[in-house]
């Protein structure tokens, strides 16, 4: 079974991680944990910009 395109899953996660920073629910946990959504966040940045900064390597090495 082939896998959706690792950039595809990167949005999707940030997505989601920024629907549950904002829902109602979530807020109301007054939840503050050593790593934070913001941390996932950022994380998946890194990972997206990681991906990108590949993309753009292979292409010139073509």
């Amino acid at each position: 079974m082939p896998h959706p395109p690792l950039h595809t899953l990167v949005d999707a996660a940030k997505f989601i991680l920024n629907e549950i920073a904002i829902h109602p629910d979530f807020k109301a946990l007054n939840y503050h944990p050593n790593l934070t959504i913001g941390d996932a966040q950022a994380a998946l940045s890194y990972l997206k910009s990681e991906l990108e900064g590949n993309c753009i390597h292979n292409k010139i090495l073509d």
